[in-house]
């Protein structure tokens, strides 16, 4: 059967490095505009507050090794849970948190379709911590179909634009075992080969290139192969800018997922550099869109930041969940 094929353009205009801590540039959007239908009824925080941004704790000391790499604080549960109860729902439930501003009466049953109780999230994150009998390894790069690894476990990828911090949240899944060696560059556009990750005998995580400003010549012909072909993908992860909301380069790796007939979900990156108000309303404003353009998109979509460790824990919860490796998911 012939395939079409998806052209995808240049992003519009490239945001700061992934390396960066800045802000994005450009003009900051007006946090009260909301969309339209939505109506500024349905929120009751008059001011949105900035969101706190905080140093990533013990990340990176001694030169940036391997071996100098401690283990960020806030990416084991075990610290979260010593955090006051505001804050710490801010770093497990960052959508449910945001949840928080809509008015009484908005219907926010799509803030809490997977919302796992702590026992669940304690066995996803010994599914991210190697030790001795349980091996978290960088298996190998491939360009072509060819090249991959088999498929012999569950599998998800990991996908989105050109800088969108695709590769940061990979080496946030990763931080419990900082033996692992996820390259971020400061550069738009490093990951040019699918990167394989296997976690133990459990499933395997693949980093694609991105796509839009500085896509691999062959990404198309590279991803669509992949997306065809791999059988033993459980799910992939789109992921989205979250300052800047949802992309023309976005809706077409939307589109393409949707045509292969792929499950997938959103998840929205870089959460600490946006206000309260503009993170909100690209939310509801890609929760409509999941709702009316889409067939394969799970209606939940995930907040993360890789700085402040912000939805990893959940989303590590849900990587699991996919690939089969949690029995039984219990709400919180």
């Amino acid at each position: 059967m012939k395939v079409r094929r998806h052209h995808l353009p240049e992003a519009d205009r490239p945001g700061p490095p992934e390396g960066s801590r800045g802000r994005s540039a450009g003009p900051r959007p007006d946090p009260a505009v909301f969309l339209p239908g939505q109506g500024r009824a349905a929120l009751r925080c008059a001011v949105p507050l900035p969101l706190r941004m905080l140093p990533p704790r013990g990340w990176g000391r001694g030169g940036g090794g391997v071996a100098a790499r401690c283990v960020p604080s806030l990416s084991a549960l075990s610290e979260v849970l010593r955090l006051e109860q505001n804050r710490r729902t801010g770093i497990v439930f960052p959508l449910q948190k945001l949840a928080r501003c809509l008015a009484p009466g908005v219907d926010t049953a799509r803030f809490s379709l997977f919302q796992p109780g702590l026992a669940a999230l304690q066995r996803a994150e010994g599914l991210f911590r190697s030790d001795r009998g349980h091996a978290i390894d960088y298996v190998s790069s491939a360009v072509r179909m060819d090249h991959v690894p088999p498929p012999d476990l569950p599998e998800v990828c990991f996908i989105g634009r050109s800088n969108v911090g695709k590769s940061s949240l990979i080496r946030a899944l990763f931080s419990l075992s900082p033996e692992v060696e996820v390259r971020v560059s400061k550069t738009p556009g490093h990951t040019k080969k699918m990167n394989f990750f296997k976690v133990g005998k459990y499933f395997t995580l693949v980093d694609m290139p991105g796509y839009g400003y500085h896509a691999p010549k062959d990404f198309v012909e590279m991803v669509e192969a992949y997306l065809q072909e791999r059988h033993n993908l459980k799910r992939t992860f789109l992921l989205v800018d979250g300052v800047v909301g949802l992309q023309k380069t976005d809706h077409i790796g939307v589109e393409m997922l949707e045509e292969f007939g792929i499950p997938y979900v959103m998840v929205l990156t870089k959460i600490d550099r946006a206000s309260r108000g503009v993170l909100l309303r690209n939310v509801l404003e890609i929760q409509d869109y999941v709702k009316e353009k889409t067939h394969g998109c799970f209606p939940q979509l995930f907040l993360v930041s890789s700085l402040e460790f912000s939805g990893v824990h959940l989303l590590r919860c849900f990587v699991a969940h996919v690939t089969g490796n949690l029995s039984t998911v219990e709400s919180s």
